[in-house]
């Protein structure tokens, strides 16, 4: 069993945002801004649209929207009852003290501050009949695969998750898949701009083009690859330890059909789970195959 559980919202936001930049490397980036992970995104951002200047500020709202409109129909969702129109993505507001970075971050690209829990069981096939089940009870994992990038110095360019490109990429290419076979995803949404990076390191869009992957809609639940169909960190909440199980736990329902009114309306029959750590330092992911019977997709 797998059990991820995180407990935010005891402290204020500044101060849990100082917690969570123990994930940075807190001597050296810490005082980038009161809320450090904020201002690393942000760089991430200014930095993705110097160089893709076709890119606008505006295109990152987009996100944002797609995720609140997923997580509306979730009940689930921390922001499930809060409406996200795309004039009020594009508006802020911005809450940065650092002056460089502020222009490039608003409140309405931030994941939420949330607690919560979840819990997987993995077992062999083995397993699955001890307990009494069928394997189209459960999904399997078709590859798995982690690694860690340099944790004390910035990546040469700071438009791209080269640690999360390196994972995922090996990955698939172990398990003889292609970006454009994947049906489903989860990404580390923790701000809209890794989202749009997550995009351009799986492969789901070439670089630049991450925004106009999700303006044309091909990432929300009736396009080709849906993408954080629950609302993802952003509207469902980020209780952060949790975060991974969580991803999983979200690929098997929409594969089983447990997705109410956020269902896809085809069931998928391959996933992808990627999970990312402090400002793409670190990196999992899953890929995951339905094993239900091909007239229940």
């Amino acid at each position: 069993m797998a059990v991820g559980v995180e407990v935010q919202t005891e402290a204020d936001s500044r101060t849990g945002g100082t917690y969570l930049a123990r994930a940075a490397d807190f001597k050296r980036q810490s005082g980038i801004d009161d809320f450090t992970f904020p201002a690393l995104f942000a760089r991430r951002a200014k930095a993705y649209l110097e160089k893709h200047p076709e890119v606008k500020m505006d295109d990152l709202a987009a996100v944002g929207v797609k995720a609140y409109a997923n997580g509306n129909k979730n009940p689930l969702a921390h922001m499930h009852t809060v409406k996200l129109p795309l004039e009020k993505a594009v508006s802020g507001p911005e809450f940065l003290k650092n002056e460089e970075l502020k222009p490039f971050v608003r409140a309405t690209h931030c994941s939420q501050v949330s607690d919560g829990g979840a819990a997987a069981i993995f077992v062999s096939e083995e397993g699955l009949q001890k307990c009494g089940l069928s394997k189209h009870d459960a999904v399997e994992i078709v590859a798995a695969d982690y690694g860690a990038g340099d944790l004390w110095s910035d990546p040469a360019d700071l438009a791209v998750m080269d640690t999360t490109k390196a994972v995922v990429s090996r990955m698939l290419a172990a398990a003889g898949v292609k970006p454009s076979d994947l049906e489903v995803a989860e990404v580390h949404d923790c701000f809209a701009i890794a989202e749009i990076l997550m995009y351009e390191a799986i492969g789901l869009a070439q670089p630049g083009k991450g925004t106009e992957l999700v303006k044309s809609g091909a990432t929300s639940l009736e396009g080709k690859i849906p993408v954080n169909t629950g609302g993802g960190l952003i509207s469902f909440g980020h209780p952060v330890g949790a975060t991974g199980v969580k991803q999983v736990l979200e690929i098997y329902r929409q594969m089983k059909g447990l997705c109410g009114d956020y269902q896809l309306k085809s069931r998928p029959n391959l996933g992808l789970c990627v999970n990312m750590g402090g400002d793409d330092k670190t990196c999992s992911a899953m890929l995951l195959r339905n094993t239900a019977p091909a007239s229940k997709l």
